[in-house]
């Protein structure tokens, strides 16, 4: 079973900076957006990065309370501490030290990931800090109030990463964007009769056809000479795919199992004709509807844009500024670009995705991304 997913949204300020200072942190169900717990405290005098990394810390703990086997996904307005958390910048201020290695304790690294998200968007957070601070300078306690339920979100705002800052380039000070480089893995020998083949079915191999085009994909990336490092699904024709460049570079591959192709159930195997003639009202539902299931399936693109976001933010963290390559699959590139592009999670159905085809996309610092290349397939001519 796939580990519970929570979202940690924390928050923290200060009335002089330093001066009178609170912090406060709410954890969301990752599937529905409800919040299920909060956390507020008035910490006296102190700064708001104190403030904030405070509020990191609670929050922290309090979705490790609820499920400590969660994986947590920390969202924050700090550009500092997301960017020092994620291990992009050193942390030079003394007070900063203790609190970023107090926050890395809470959890384990590899189930913690963070994302810079504007103000507007956190709310609730910035909201209870304020309470905090209100209730310190009182002389009282920050106590919860008694809240209505709220009503379940009605485009899932929280049900995927959130979309990148709108921009065309991000400001120079912010240094070298991450740079992915997308190729979708070489045909198998279900590839050109255009059948299902997720992550539940018999995980084929490349076909000869698959392999040539591989060891094309391979000669460009040498002649272009960027690519710094090579991430792969787990899956054998990604494997398989990611080899061939990885040897022509002289890299080793870095499996993410984030990246792997969403599981049809079912459809695994099938054409879309033979799906429609089978399961005609499971095939309408999962193209309505993003929270639909393939047949016989755990996963929707729901759950696919929860990994995938994830395993973007990890690659990110570990690759900040380096040009990667991301051997994958269909679906899984195509959540990454609609992502980077703000899109609706239909716009996956409008986008051609050749096999053994080159995708780009650049990410700042700030939150920015840049949608550079889609769908070139130049290497194969």
């Amino acid at each position: 079973m796939a580990p519970r997913r929570l979202v940690v949204e924390a928050d923290g300020g200060s009335r002089g900076n330093p001066g009178p200072a609170g912090y406060g942190a709410v954890v969301r169900d990752g599937d529905t957006g409800q919040i299920i717990a909060e956390a507020a405290e008035f910490i006296g005098r102190a700064t708001n990065n104190v403030a904030e990394y405070k509020g990191l810390i609670a929050g922290l703990r309090a979705a490790r309370e609820l499920d400590p086997e969660a994986t947590v996904d920390v969202r924050m307005d700090s550009k500092l501490v997301v960017e020092q958390m994620s291990g992009r910048w050193k942390i030079k201020h003394p007070d900063m030290q203790p609190l970023a290695a107090e926050a890395r304790t809470v959890l384990p690294r590899g189930r913690v990931t963070y994302r810079w998200i504007p103000r507007e968007q956190n709310k609730d957070a910035d909201r209870l800090a304020n309470e905090a601070m209100d209730a310190g300078q009182a002389g009282r306690p920050w106590e919860p109030k008694a809240r209505p339920a709220a009503a379940p979100p009605a485009q899932e705002p929280l049900a995927e990463p959130a979309a990148p800052k709108a921009g065309w380039a991000a400001p120079a000070d912010l240094g070298t964007p991450t740079t992915f480089v997308l190729l979708r893995h070489g045909e198998t020998a279900l590839t050109p009769q255009k059948r299902f083949s997720g992550s539940g079915g018999s995980d084929p191999e490349l076909s000869e056809k698959g392999r040539w085009q591989a060891e094309r994909a391979a000669e460009a990336l040498a002649a272009r000479g960027t690519v710094q490092a090579v991430v792969s699904s787990p899956m054998r024709r990604t494997r398989q795919t990611a080899e061939a460049v990885a040897a022509r570079l002289g890299l080793e591959v870095r499996i993410e199992e984030g990246l792997r192709e969403l599981d049809f159930g079912d459809w695994e195997g099938m054409t879309f004709a033979e799906v429609q003639q089978k399961y005609p009202e499971d095939l309408d539902a999962w193209l309505g509807s993003a929270k639909a299931r393939p047949t016989g399936s755990a996963e929707s693109f729901t759950n696919l844009t929860h990994r995938a976001g994830v395993a973007r933010d990890k690659i990110i963290a570990r690759y900040a500024g380096k040009t990667v390559l991301v051997v994958s699959h269909v679906s899984p590139i195509k959540t990454l670009v609609r992502l980077a592009l703000g899109a609706p999670p239909d716009s996956v159905y409008r986008m051609e995705l050749s096999a053994a085809s080159l995708c780009a996309v650049q990410y700042y610092a700030d939150g920015n991304a840049s949608v550079r290349l889609l769908n070139d397939t130049g290497h194969l001519r």
